[in-house]
């Protein structure tokens, strides 16, 4: 089944979404999932050096502590109950993602499987790590980790390799009015949005493989 996967490495509900959809995929006999990881920036506009994350989220959303704290909480038992750890305090800026998004491009022309590892990768050392994903160092290590060759990863975090196709491909995304993150399109039929329960996935992903292959 193939599932376009549209979203941000520094996107908590991205990685929920992530993890429910292959935990429903389990679920069901004889399913294999065909990802494709495609970009979308939460914040194009970043600077090098990042944001304190505090500061953004009440400019972003205007939530007071306490609804953060809230929504923190929510994030963490969601991750725990699907085995990814969100580790909060870790956790101490948001980072611009451009080069991340390159490199995740790249692994998806090397193969599904090496921009699956690399994803994961990404997210882990974001989110439980609390490490610069804007850090080329970090962003070497993740690459070499899901098996893509030293040298070329370290000459295309140096220029621009990629950037023109990582903009063409969020210009897409926009012009479908997604506007949002986790967007998951299911057989290039069927959109789901948000970081579902393992439950709403399953039933999803049952009736679209019960669709016939004509509808």
């Amino acid at each position: 089944m193939r599932i376009d996967f549209i979203s941000d490495v520094v996107c908590p509900w991205c990685a929920i979404g992530l993890y429910s959809l292959e935990a429903a995929a389990a679920r069901i006999p004889g399913l294999e999932l065909d990802l494709h990881f495609h970009p979308f920036e939460l914040n194009p506009q970043m600077g090098p050096a990042g944001q304190d994350i505090e500061e953004h989220l009440a400019e972003k959303y205007g939530a007071s502590a306490a609804q953060l704290e809230g929504t923190r909480a929510a994030i963490r038992e969601r991750g725990a109950a699907l085995g990814f750890t969100f580790s909060m305090a870790a956790r101490s800026r948001i980072y611009n993602t451009l080069d991340a998004h390159r490199l995740l491009h790249w692994a998806g022309e090397v193969g599904p499987a090496v921009q699956r590892t690399l994803k994961g990768a990404l997210l882990k050392a974001y989110f439980t790590d609390g490490l610069d994903v804007s850090s080329h160092d970090v962003l070497l290590t993740a690459a070499t980790g899901a098996g893509l060759p030293e040298a070329e990863a370290r000459e295309l975090l140096a220029g621009k390799r990629f950037a023109a196709e990582v903009r063409a491909s969020e210009a897409e995304v926009q012009r479908q009015n997604i506007h949002g993150v986790p967007a998951i399109i299911v057989n290039e039929r069927h959109l789901i949005q948000g970081g579902q329960p393992v439950e709403v996935f399953e039933k999803l992903l049952r009736q679209a493989m019960a669709e016939p292959a004509t509808a």
